[in-house]
């Protein structure tokens, strides 16, 4: 165990190593997250044989906790990541604030955050993790934390309201608890999968004319260990042709007749290329939006690298955009262009009716470009599951058990 006591210059040195690019890279703009940031040893709150370099590796998570299976069942996320939803949360002092997945680091992030007069509970499905985050948190002056072993997907008892919860687990759906033990006009931060594409969303309790829902203020991209408990969710895998060459992931439900593909690797695959291109390191994030909007049947496609056999050709085989339109599917690639700083975007589709799909797909890559490229992500309202559709303005309305998830792009 490293001393707690006297803490490693080295350790200190990466510490600010991490502030500092953060800074530069515009995940820090807050002072106060900067001193809370440098003030912390984030390395006591990863494993004790983590290496210091891993522990303030600024754009990586640490793992702490694994099944028999190897899944990763809890993190300490990556610096850039825990910087940015800290700013999307804008917590002040005074504030009361309820973390939803437990770690303690980010919990003590919060305290420094909310100051002697404030107040943080931590939750946590998983006693284990409750309990080290206890131990953390004690060691490091940290003891006005209130950690508690809850299903967080249910109302924390004696909370009462809060200004802010932040949820630090991949969550699929919105539990009415999160909203309910929120103030009006309070901020919910939450790693939201929305059709297998997770964002870190900040919302914003809202009044409506039907009754409270939320709205979002921010979205960035995020990935986040999937949440346990009752609103866990697994997506569904549709194997091609029934093999495990390809598998095609449905975050909302498999299509009503997956079986209609069954025969579509048996067409000669067709490709085409868009004309539409992006910088290398240009972030994509409203590109995939407008995929999931505007395809109904927009899932993400996996090759199994054991079984393949080339019939698909995704340059990402673990991850790659796609979509399935009756009996026909389709998945996007790229290559460089002359000048080898930019990617092209092409489909490939194959079904008796790969060429009208991948034009299709190819129109939204085109209207994207000419209207979406570089603009605002859409707008995300969360209502209750019992709202009806006349109430909800929408480009597309995902339905989940609890509530119900419109995207709508903005006028402008």
């Amino acid at each position: 165990m490293t001393n707690t006591t006297v803490e490693p210059d080295e350790a200190t040195r990466l510490r600010n190593k991490v502030v500092d690019e953060l800074r530069a890279d515009g995940n820090i703009s807050s002072s106060e997250i900067e001193a809370a940031m440098r003030k912390v040893p984030r390395h006591e709150f990863t494993l004790a044989d983590t290496p210091l370099d891993k522990a303030y590796d600024t754009y990586a998570a640490v793992i702490t906790k694994t099944d028999e299976h190897g899944v990763q069942l809890s993190s300490v996320s990556a610096p850039q990541i825990q910087a940015m939803m800290l700013e999307q949360a804008q917590v002040k002092p005074g504030m009361r604030v309820l973390e939803i997945g437990s770690g303690g680091l980010n919990a003590a992030y919060l305290a420094e955050l909310v100051g002697e007069d404030g107040e943080v509970v931590t939750v946590d499905i998983d006693p284990v993790v409750t309990d080290r985050a206890r131990r953390l948190l004690d060691e490091h002056g940290y003891g006005r934390v209130h950690a508690v072993t809850a299903d967080a997907a249910e109302p924390v008892p004696d909370l009462g309201e809060v200004d802010v919860v932040m949820v630090t687990a991949g969550a699929w759906d919105i539990p009415p608890a999160w909203t309910a033990q929120l103030k009006s006009g309070g901020r919910l931060v939450v790693p939201l999968r929305m059709r297998g594409l997770t964002r870190s969303v900040a919302f914003i309790q809202v009044e409506g004319e039907h009754g409270p829902y939320l709205e979002s203020e921010s979205a960035k991209i995020c990935g986040f260990v999937p949440m346990q408990g009752s609103t866990a969710h697994r997506e569904e895998l549709l194997l091609v042709n029934g093999t495990p060459e390809i598998g095609l992931k449905f975050d909302d439900g498999l299509p009503a007749d997956p079986h209609r593909l069954d025969n579509a690797v048996t067409f000669p695959r067709h490709e085409l290329w868009t004309g539409v291109s992006v910088r290398i390191q240009e972030l994509i994030d409203t590109l995939q939006m407008a995929m999931a909007i505007s395809l109904p049947g927009f899932c993400t496609m996996a090759v199994d690298e054991n079984s393949d056999t080339g019939l698909v050709a995704p340059v990402n085989k673990r991850f790659a955009l796609a979509a399935v339109e009756d009996d026909t599917f389709a998945y996007l690639v790229t290559r460089r262009t002359e000048d080898n700083k930019h990617l092209e975007y092409g489909v490939h589709a194959l079904g008796p009716h790969a060429e009208q799909f991948a034009d299709k797909i190819a129109g939204v890559l085109r209207d994207w470009e000419a209207n979406r490229r570089g603009g605002p992500s859409p707008v995300i309202r969360v209502y209750p599951a019992s709202t009806p559709d006349e109430q909800i303005p929408a480009d597309r309305v995902i339905d989940k058990v609890h509530s119900r998830i419109s995207l709508s792009w903005p006028s402008a």
